[in-house]
C-alpha cells in the first residue's frame, strides 16, 4: 500500500516535546569553546546625528574583553537589497547617523553573557536628533530625507514609469476607492535570532545560525565579508521559526563573524525579545488606494491598485514585495483592464522583509476589501459579486492581467463549497434577525476567495538519497524546515520508491559542507522543488539498483521490481536487498528538479464573527475555509500548515500591529504591548478538502504553508465590517480592534445625524 496520502505522525515530535531543541544560543560544539559574548549598544533614537562615542570606561568593566565601535570595522557598508536607490547602504556600526530605534551603534564582548549589559550602560554616545520619518505620505515628500547623498527616500520602484489611464473607470456606472492601510507585522518567532562563528585554523569561518536557508546566508556572508563563499561553512541548528523573516542572513551574522576574527576567539550573540521586537525585519507595512469600478449588475471591469511600500530604514527583501502584490492584483477576478505601480519608500524604522505570504496577502486583502465595497455600493451580495467576476476552470492556464501564468483553478467550485458547508443562507437570516432586533452582539459575515503563488522565482532544488550498507537511507535536502515536518515528508517521498520504512530513513538539511546548493524554505516551496527533489532521486535510486540487480539476478531490468527495501524478480522469490547491493558499492544518487515555473493555490474562506456594538469587540465564531494546494501529501502536516496560517490571518485582522509614535519610537517592543492569540482565543476551523493537481510537476502538489494567512485575514476583516455594516461603516482598516470598530460606529452615527 502507498505511503502517501496517509496521516503519518511527525517523526521529529518525540525529540522535541522530550529533549528538546537544539537552538543555536544551546549549541555545545567543542569549537565554541571559550567563545565571547556579544552585547549590541543600540540606538534609543529613530534619526540623529552621532556627535560622539565615548567606550572608555565599558572597557574597564568586569569581564570586558573588548569594546568595537565602527571605527575599527574595515567592511565596506552594504546595500541589503542589491534592486535598491546605491546609496541606501547600512554600516555594520555607524559613526555618523542612526535611523532606527534599535539599530546597532558599538559591540560589547564579555567573556560572560550576564557582563554585557552591564558593561553596554557605560557607553556614551551623544546624539543630534534629526526628525523622524514614520509616515508614508510623509516619506514620499522627501522633505526629510534619511540618506541626503540619495536625494529622495524612494527605494525602488515598480511600474513607476507607467502613467496610468485616466479614463480606465470613464465606461463604470459604479466607481469606489479608498485609502487601505495594510499594517506592518511583527514575525514573533519563538525562537529570536542568534549566530555563534568560528575561525578555523585552515582559515575558514564556521557560522552557526537560525536562518531559513543556509546557502543563501552562506553567500551573503561571504559577501559582506569580501572573501570566497568556498571560505564560510554555515550551519542550521533547530530553527525555531522564522515565518520569512529568517530568510537569508542577517547583517548581525557577518559582524559576529568578523568580530569572531578581530578577537581571534570564538563569539556568540543571541538577541532579547525587546531586541528581536526592533531589531528583527518586519512585514506587509503597505499603504494601498484601491478603486474599482463596473456596472450596477455586478460585473467589475475596471480595477486599479496604487501601493506606497514601506522599506524601513534600509531597504530589503521588502523592497521587492511590491511586485508580488502587482503581479497578483487581479487575485482571482476576470477584470477587462487592470493597472497597479508601487512605490518603496525609506522610514526611520525597522526594515521590512518577507512575512508569511510575502507581497500576496496584500493583493487578496486589497481586491477582496475592494470586492465588498463594490458590492456594498451596488447593494448586492458580496459573494454573489464574487461569484459574477471569478475566472473560469475552462480559462486555464492563463496569463492575467498581472501578468502571472496561473496554471489551474477551480474557484467557484471553492467558493461554493464554503457557502454551502457555513449556511450561508442562514447566517444572513440570523444577521438580519439581530439587525431587527437591534441586538448589542451583532453577526457578521466576510468571505474572500483567493490565489496566491507558490514556488516564486526559486523553482529548482537539489536532494541526494543513499542507501546504506545496514539498510538505512540518508536523504540530503536544499529545503531547510523550521517547523514544516520535512523530516516526516522527506522520509516519505523516499520511501514510496525504496520500500523502506520512514523510521530507517534519516532527513539531512541545513549544512553548508554537506549539502553546497539548496534554495531553502520560503514562500511554500518546499514540496513543489525539494520534496520533488527527494521524489525524483529516490526514483533514480531504484532504477540506478534495478540495473545493478539485473547483472546480479541474471535477470531482464524491465522484469525487476522494487519492494520493501529489496529488488526482486516478479513472480519469482528471487531477489536482493538494497542493503546488499549497497555493500558491493555505493548506492547514492544526486538529483536537481526544476520546475520552470511557480504554482498557484487557490481557496476561499467564509468567517463568522460576533460584534458588540457597545464595545466594539469583535470574536471570531466560525469560519470555514478551501484551502487548495493539490493532492496533498500527508493530510496531517498539511492540516498543520492551514492551522498556524488560518490562526495567523485572524490574527492580523484582528490584532497584530508594529505601532510607531511620531518620533519613531517602537511602542510595541514587548509581548505585553504587541498583541496575537493563543489557542484559547480562536475557534475551531472547518477544514474543506479539494485538490486542484498542477501540471509543473509530477505529483500534482503546490505550496500550502501560506494559504491560511492569505485567506483568513480578508475574510475575517470583512466580517467586522460586515457586522456593523447596517450602521453606515463602510471599511475599518486592520487591526480591527475594539477601539477602531467602536470609532468607526461612532464616526457613522455623527455623520449619520448632519
Amino acid at each position: 500500500m502507498s505511503i502517501m496520502g496517509t496521516r503519518v505522525v511527525r517523526r521529529e515530535d518525540p525529540l522535541f516535546l522530550s529533549r528538546g531543541a537544539t537552538y543555536t544560543d544551546d549549541l555545545t560544539d567543542e569549537r565554541l569553546t571559550g567563545a565571547l559574548h556579544l552585547t549590541l549598544v543600540r540606538s534609543p533614537l529613530a534619526h540623529a546625528r552621532i556627535t560622539s562615542i565615548d567606550v572608555e570606561e565599558a572597557r574597564s568593566a568586569p569581564g570586558v574583553v573588548a569594546v568595537v565601535t565602527g571605527a575599527e570595522i574595515d567592511l565596506a557598508p552594504a546595500l541589503l537589497f542589491p534592486g535598491a536607490n546605491k546609496s541606501m547602504v547600512r554600516s555594520w556600526l555607524p559613526t555618523d547617523k542612526v535611523r532606527f530605534v534599535g539599530e546597532p551603534v558599538v559591540a560589547v564582548l564579555t567573556e560572560e553573557a550576564y557582563q554585557g549589559q552591564d558593561a553596554a550602560d557605560l557607553v556614551e554616545i551623544d546624539y543630534d536628533p534629526l526628525p523622524a520619518v514614520v509616515d508614508l505620505k510623509a516619506a514620499a515628500t522627501d522633505e526629510v530625507l534619511l540618506f541626503e547623498e540619495a536625494g529622495t527616500n524612494t527605494s525602488n520602484g515598480f511600474g513607476l514609469k507607467d502613467e496610468f489611464d485616466e479614463h480606465l473607470f470613464d465606461d463604470c456606472e459604479v466607481v469606489v476607492t479608498r485609502e487601505i492601510v495594510n499594517q506592518r507585522l511583527a514575525a514573533a518567532s519563538l525562537e529570536t535570532r542568534a549566530a555563534s562563528a568560528v575561525w578555523g585554523a585552515d582559515g575558514r569561518l564556521t557560522l552557526w545560525c537560525s536562518t531559513q536557508n543556509a546557502q543563501a546566508s552562506r553567500d551573503e556572508v561571504a559577501g559582506w565579508l569580501g572573501v570566497d563563499a568556498a571560505q564560510v561553512h554555515v550551519i542550521t541548528p533547530d530553527v525555531g521559526g522564522g515565518f520569512g523573516a529568517k530568510i537569508g542572513a542577517d547583517p548581525e551574522f557577518a559582524l559576529v563573524s568578523w568580530l569572531a576574527k578581530h578577537t581571534g576567539r570564538p563569539v556568540r550573540w543571541n538577541e532579547t525579545r525587546s531586541e528581536n521586537m526592533t531589531g528583527m525585519v518586519q512585514g506587509r507595512a503597505q499603504l494601498q488606494t484601491v478603486t474599482i469600478g463596473g456596472s450596477r449588475d455586478g460585473r467589475v471591469t475596471a480595477y486599479r491598485l496604487d501601493v506606497l511600500a514601506d522599506a524601513g530604514a534600509y531597504p530589503r527583501l521588502g523592497a521587492v514585495l511590491p511586485m508580488f502584490t502587482r503581479m497578483m492584483a487581479p487575485g482571482v477576478y476576470d477584470i477587462e483592464k487592470v493597472e497597479s505601480r508601487a512605490r518603496v519608500l525609506v522610514t526611520t524604522t525597522t526594515s521590512t522583509a518577507a512575512y508569511r505570504g510575502a507581497g500576496r496577502p496584500e493583493a487578496t486583502a486589497a481586491i477582496e476589501r475592494a470586492m465588498d465595497m463594490f458590492a456594498a455600493e451596488i447593494g448586492m451580495d458580496p459573494a454573489e459579486v464574487r461569484r459574477r467576476n471569478l475566472l473560469q476552470a475552462e480559462q486555464f492556464p492563463l496569463v492575467t492581467k498581472g501578468g502571472a501564468p496561473y496554471d489551474s483553478g477551480e474557484y467557484e467550485k471553492a467558493l461554493d463549497a464554503v457557502l454551502e458547508a457555513s449556511g450561508y443562507a442562514d447566517l444572513r437570516a440570523e444577521q438580519k434577525r439581530r439587525r431587527d432586533n437591534g441586538e448589542v452582539v451583532q453577526l457578521g459575515i466576510g468571505v474572500s476567495v483567493f490565489v496566491e503563488i507558490t514556488g516564486g522565482g526559486a523553482f529548482s532544488e537539489d536532494a541526494s538519497v543513499e542507501v546504506h550498507p545496514d539498510g538505512s537511507v540518508t536523504v540530503l535536502t536544499g529545503t531547510s524546515p523550521h517547523g514544516q515536518g520535512h523530516a516526516t515528508a522527506w522520509a516519505m517521498l523516499a520511501s514510496e520508491h525504496l520500500g523502506i520504512g520512514i523510521d530507517r530513513i534519516t532527513v539531512k538539511h541545513g549544512d553548508t559542507d554537506l549539502i553546497p546548493r539548496g534554495a531553502g524554505t520560503m514562500g511554500s516551496r518546499s514540496l513543489q522543488t525539494g520534496g520533488i527533489a527527494v521524489y525524483q532521486a529516490a526514483g533514480e535510486l531504484v532504477e540506478l539498483a534495478k540495473q545493478r540487480a539485473a547483472d546480479l539476478l541474471e535477470a531482464n531490468v524491465d522484469d525487476l521490481e522494487v519492494a520493501d527495501g529489496s529488488v526482486n524478480v516478479r513472480g519469482t522469490d528471487k531477489g536482493i536487498t538494497l542493503a546488499a547491493l549497497a555493500e558491493k558499492e555505493r548506492l547514492q544518487i544526486d538529483s536537481n528538479f526544476d520546475s520552470g515555473a511557480p504554482t498557484f493555490p487557490f481557496g476561499a474562506h467564509v468567517a463568522v464573527v460576533e460584534v458588540d456594538v457597545e464595545s466594539g469587540k469583535a470574536v471570531v465564531d466560525r469560519i470555514i475555509t478551501v484551502d487548495d494546494a493539490g493532492p496533498v501529501l500527508n493530510p496531517l502536516l498539511c492540516e498543520g500548515q492551514r492551522h498556524g496560517g488560518i490562526a495567523q490571518g485572524i490574527s492580523q485582522a484582528l490584532l497584530e500591529e508594529v505601532v510607531y509614535d511620531a518620533d519613531g519610537n517602537p511602542l510595541t517592543a514587548t509581548f505585553a504591548d504587541y498583541a496575537f492569540p493563543s489557542a484559547a482565543e480562536l475557534p475551531s476551523f472547518t477544514l474543506l478538502e479539494m485538490a486542484t493537481p498542477t501540471h509543473v510537476n509530477p505529483l500534482g502538489v503546490k505550496g500550502i504553508g501560506e494559504a491560511g494567512t492569505i485567506g483568513a485575514t480578508p475574510a475575517v476583516q470583512s466580517a467586522v465590517v460586515d457586522a456593523v455594516s447596517h450602521l453606515g461603516v463602510r471599511h475599518i482598516d486592520m487591526p480591527t480592534s475594539p477601539l477602531r470598530v467602536w470609532e468607526a460606529i461612532n464616526a457613522a452615527s455623527a455623520e449619520g445625524t448632519k
